[in-house]
């Protein structure tokens, strides 16, 4: 990161917390390590951003396609334009799970040689950073806030809403109770696909909200319209 001038790095749920150690191997990179932050989660740490393609060497994953490192890059500096943006990295022996991928808007494959068709995590980070650098939208430069009007959805937002419209599908059975997940991941994927605004996001989340409280017979107050600012995201 230090050698591409990138310096925000949060760790999800660390195997270790022993971070001092790294100090010794980490020449010039002290300033990535003391800014670092820690997430419980991956869900966590993506909370902020309104983006993040996930990395894997797997080419085949169920009704996604894999992008290459330059299709990434691209939509990772287009996507910037709308609020922050997250590559994710994947974990020294087994990369990213299914289950962190979808968490992910996009994933990527760096294609690689068949003799040796794997990649440690500094070689692959190093490759996708240099990339991220000759695009030219680093994050170390300067760049003009993001106009409220045009913000973009925060996943932390659509996560959210996703929570909201567990839900309300399970109380209407449109979900599977046994395994909701699946279903619940792909319409959370076509909410960011949809390049929502994060008022739009709001809106969708207070609507659930109201529909949630009125299917459990709960009184709401009927024809009071839509807020003329964004909602509050509490509950």
């Amino acid at each position: 990161m230090a050698n591409f001038g990138f310096s925000r790095l949060i760790l999800s749920d660390p195997a270790t917390y022993a971070f001092r150690s790294a100090e010794r191997l980490a020449v010039k990179g002290d300033s990535v390590l003391d800014a670092m932050a820690v997430a419980q989660n991956l869900p966590e740490a993506l909370k902020d951003c309104v983006y993040a393609v996930g990395t894997t060497s797997r080419t085949q994953i169920e009704g996604r396609v894999a992008l290459t490192p330059e299709e990434a890059v691209a939509r990772l500096a287009d996507q910037s334009r709308r609020g922050r943006v997250a590559l994710v990295m994947g974990g020294e022996q087994r990369g990213l799970s299914n289950e962190e991928l979808a968490f992910c808007t996009d994933f990527l494959v760096i294609p690689t040689s068949e003799v040796q068709p794997s990649m440690n995590l500094a070689q692959a980070t190093a490759v996708l950073l240099y990339l991220c650098s000759r695009e030219g939208r680093k994050p170390a430069e300067a760049v003009a806030p993001v106009a409220l009007e045009q913000q973009g959805a925060k996943m932390g937002t659509v996560r959210a809403l996703g929570e909201r419209m567990r839900q309300v599908m399970l109380e209407a059975q449109f979900l599977n109770p046994q395994a909701p997940e699946h279903i619940l991941r792909e319409l959370e994927l076509s909410l960011l696909r949809a390049e929502l605004t994060q008022r739009e996001a709001e809106l969708w989340l207070t609507a659930f909200k109201h529909v949630g409280r009125a299917m459990a017979g709960g009184k709401g107050t009927p024809g009071k319209g839509a807020p003329s600012r964004g909602p509050s995201q509490d509950g």
